[in-house]
C-alpha cells in the first residue's frame, strides 16, 4: 500500500498557524492534500497534526461539494515531541511508521502548494522503475555559482568565465524544492532518513522552486498560483441566466479576413451543444458584446439565444437592466468574459468565469478559470459544472 504522509503543526513561528492560513481562497494545506488525493498511486493520505484547529479544518474539506475528492484523507495525531521546533521531519515520519502499516511512503510538505497530482504520478512512475530506492522532487536552475577561496578571492564553481554558456545551452543544476520524497517503509526504518539507497529525481516546473517559510514567500507563491490559473473551487449558486462575451470566449479572439475582406470568426461546436443543454435546464441564455457585427447576430440566432446585446459600452449596466426585466438577481447569473471590459460584471454576478487565456485582472477576479482557452469549448466546460451542480442538488 502506498501512503502519503503530510505533517502539519500548529506552532509555526514565522507565520502563526500558516498551514491553515488562506492562500488563493483555501487553507495552505488544502492544496497539497488535494494533489495527494488526486494521485492515482496513493491509496491513503494521512495528515498528522498536534492542533485541534488544523484537524477540524482538514476534516471540513470532506464536507460540501468537493467532499468526494478527499475520501482518501485521515487526520491523525502526533506527539508533542515530534511537533516541537527542534524535531526533524524524519522524527515525525519514524513515529508514524512505527504505528501504521504501509509499503511505501511519500512525504508531502504543506509549504509547496504548487504541487500537482501529476507531479506525484510521475514521481511514483520513476520510483517503480527497476533499481530505484527513493525519489525526490527537484527544480532545474540555470544560475552561475561562485565561491570564495581561502584567500578571499571569488571563483566560479559551475562554468568557465572565458566561455560563458548561453542559457539555452546551459544544463544548469538540480535543486531540491522540498515538495515530496518517496521511499519504502523498510528503507525509512533502516536509514532513518526520507531518502536512501539509489535515489532518482523528478523535475517539477521552475515556479515550484519557492516554498512558504516567510511572509514574503506567501506573496510570491500567491502571485504564481494566480498566474497559473490555480484557484479554489467555488460552490455554484442556482443559475437562472447564463451570459457570455463573444470574442475571446466563444472565439479565440482572432480576427480573420478572406481575400475579399470579409471578417471571419471561428466558433466551437461543443459550445453550441452547451447552450442546448442550458435551454433544457430552463436557463435563459445570451451574448453581451461590445461589437456590433452581423456575424455575432447570425451566431446568436443559430444558437437560439434569448438575449443578444451588441455594441455595449457598459456591460454591467446592460446586465443589470436585463436582470431587472427578467426578475432575476445578479447572484443567479453566470457570466463569462475575458477582458477588462468584462471585469465589473464578473465581480458583480453570482458566478463569474473566464477562459484560461483571459487577461490577468479578470483571472484574479473570476470564481472559475476554465482549463480551455477561448474558442476551445469554454462555454461547454462551464455548462458541465452548472449541470453537475444541479444533479448533485437533486
Amino acid at each position: 500500500m502506498n501512503v502519503a504522509f503530510i505533517p502539519v503543526r500548529g506552532g509555526s513561528k514565522s507565520i502563526p498557524l500558516k498551514n491553515i492560513k488562506y492562500l488563493c481562497g483555501r487553507p495552505l494545506v488544502y492544496w497539497v492534500i488535494k494533489a495527494a488525493c488526486g494521485c492515482e498511486y496513493i491509496d491513503k493520505v494521512y495528515v498528522a497534526t498536534d492542533s485541534e484547529q488544523i484537524k477540524r479544518t482538514v476534516e471540513s474539506f470532506q464536507a460540501g461539494m468537493e467532499g468526494s475528492l478527499f475520501d482518501k484523507v485521515e487526520v491523525i495525531g502526533r506527539s508533542a515531541k515530534s511537533a516541537s521546533d527542534t524535531a526533524s521531519t524524519e522524527f515525525a515520519m519514524l513515529e508514524f511508521a512505527k504505528n501504521y502499516e504501509f509499503d511505501h511512503i511519500v512525504l508531502v510538505q504543506a509549504t509547496s502548494p504548487l504541487l500537482r497530482s501529476d507531479d506525484l504520478n510521475r514521481g511514483f512512475q520513476i520510483f517503480n522503475s527497476e533499481g530505484t530506492d527513493s525519489v525526490l522532487s527537484v527544480v532545474r536552475q540555470k544560475r552561475f555559482h561562485w565561491a570564495n577561496d581561502e584567500k578571499g578571492y571569488t571563483y566560479p564553481t559551475n562554468y568557465d568565465v572565458f566561455c560563458r554558456p548561453r542559457r539555452q545551452e546551459f544544463d544548469g543544476y538540480l535543486v531540491e524544492n522540498g515538495a515530496f520524497y518517496i521511499s519504502s517503509k523498510k528503507a525509512l526504518l533502516k536509514s532513518k532518513n526520507r531518502v536512501s539507497g539509489n535515489i532518482k529525481a523528478v523535475e517539477m516546473s521552475e515556479d515550484t522552486f519557492f516554498e512558504i517559510d516567510e511572509p514574503s514567500d506567501w506573496i510570491i507563491i500567491e502571485a504564481l498560483m494566480k498566474k497559473n490559473g490555480i484557484a479554489a473551487f467555488v460552490e455554484v449558486p442556482e443559475i437562472k441566466m447564463f451570459l457570455t462575451d463573444c470574442d475571446g470566449c466563444l472565439t479565440d479572439g482572432g480576427m480573420y479576413y478572406s481575400e475579399k475582406g470579409d471578417e471571419l470568426k471561428k466558433f466551437n461546436t461543443r459550445d453550441g451543444m452547451g447552450f442546448a443543454l442550458l435551454r433544457k435546464m430552463g436557463i435563459i441564455t445570451g451574448i453581451i458584446t461590445s461589437e456590433n457585427v452581423d456575424l455575432n447576430r447570425r451566431r446568436g440566432k443559430k444558437l437560439k439565444l434569448d438575449i443578444l446585446e451588441m455594441g455595449c459600452k457598459n456591460k454591467l449596466e446592460t446586465v443589470t437592466k436585463i436582470c431587472s426585466q427578467y426578475g432575476i438577481s445578479l447572484q443567479n447569473v453566470c457570466y463569462i468574459g475575458d477582458d477588462v471590459n468584462d471585469l465589473t460584471v464578473i465581480e458583480a454576478v453570482g458566478y463569474g468565469c473566464c477562459p484560461k487565456d483571459a487577461v490577468r485582472e479578470v483571472k484574479e477576479a473570476a470564481d472559475y478559470i476554465t482549463e480551455a482557452k477561448g474558442g476551445k469549448g469554454v462555454i461547454r466546460e462551464v455548462v458541465e459544472i452548472i449541470s453537475g451542480q444541479r444533479k448533485n442538488a437533486e
